[in-house]
């Protein structure tokens, strides 16, 4: 993954929905529990009624197997392409076997699906880990730290943590940082994100320094324990939630890592329509050859460069009409930049 795949590259993909005549795309969520999944579905639905496409969508709750029938169906009902977010990386499987014997072209959208046969569309989810990594160390240089994971079965938990390890080994190579505590949370659910915090908390007799969550939404469970405790430690996580991102303004978050769904979103209902229009996943302007997936398998990929929010540039999102003034600084501390 390199930073030399911008952002704008989502606006330059070289591909029009309305290059193509009428097609659907069908999505697959795994769930609608975080915030950020309805940005992106507002961004794929806007991207293909304005080429005249037509989207269908369903949703697995979270359940890898209601999403193999989730995805027979949106077959079914004449999807041309598929844009999957996968429940299970591995379990995805027959899903894939079914699309390619169908003819139909798969995005893998933001997570992981490791087939040749699925473009992976994401951000540099490695990156995210960094940025977390590197503001909250920035913060805390030293100390006990924590990692609340996400979810064991999506392969971004492992890109975040790759990406935080890389920015912290020297430091606990050299007995500065001290890993103290660190998990994996079934479904990426703030409340067991809560419920790990507390375990560490009580292993640690709340000696903790700091936190690297691996989103927002977990980040603010991990943070509800800390306060329950009478804690504020610095914590960094991802996605750019609105909630977070008050909490930026407030001082009870670091960093929240702002990946503009909306523009990952407008790319893959563009990636999907001209791959369902007959391009190859080789000839998508801006793909790169990946293979850095647990298998190794080699994929048409492209990665998106995510925006590191502190208080110092929470005007960006503010700015971007990503959030309101109103909702970022209710409750701001002085300095906050954009909440002046």
């Amino acid at each position: 993954m390199h930073k030399s795949i911008l952002a704008a590259v989502v606006l330059t993909v070289g591909l029009s929905t309305s290059a193509f005549a009428e097609m659907t795309v069908g999505v697959s969520w795994s769930n609608f529990q975080e915030e950020r999944w309805k940005t992106d579905e507002a961004a794929i639905k806007a991207a293909l009624e304005a080429g005249g496409n037509k989207y269908i969508s369903a949703d697995a709750q979270n359940s890898a197997a209601k999403q193999l029938t989730d995805v027979e169906a949106l077959i079914a009902q004449g999807a041309d392409a598929l844009i999957i977010l996968s429940v299970d990386k591995d379990a995805i499987s027959p899903a894939i076997d079914k699309a390619a014997n169908e003819g139909i072209s798969v995005v893998g959208y933001d997570r992981l699906i490791e087939d040749p046969r699925a473009f992976y569309l994401t951000f540099d989810n490695k990156g995210v880990g960094t940025i977390i990594a590197q503001e909250v160390s920035k913060v805390q240089p030293e100390g006990n730290y924590a990692i609340v994971k996400g979810d064991k079965g999506d392969p971004n938990a492992a890109f975040l943590l790759s990406g935080m390890m890389e920015v912290l080994q020297p430091a606990i190579d050299s007995g500065k940082i001290k890993i103290v505590g660190e998990s994996f949370t079934d479904g990426w659910k703030p409340d067991n994100a809560q419920k790990n915090m507390e375990q560490i908390l009580t292993a640690n007799n709340n000696n903790v320094d700091a936190v690297l969550a691996e989103n927002d939404g977990m980040a603010g469970g991990a943070i509800a324990a800390l306060q329950a405790q009478g804690l504020n430690v610095p914590i960094g996580g991802q996605d750019g939630d609105l909630a977070a991102l008050n909490r930026v303004a407030r001082g009870t978050q670091t960093v929240s890592v702002w990946k503009d769904s909306r523009q990952l979103g407008k790319a893959a209902a563009d990636i999907a329509v001209a791959l369902a229009g007959g391009t190859a996943m080789d000839a998508v302007d801006g793909v790169q050859k990946w293979s850095g997936g647990e298998k190794g398998v080699e994929m048409d990929a492209i990665f998106l460069s995510p925006t590191p929010i502190t208080k110092d540039n929470l005007n960006v999102v503010i700015d971007a009409g990503h959030i309101s003034k109103e909702q970022a600084c209710e409750g701001a501390m002085a300095g906050v930049m954009g909440c002046e």
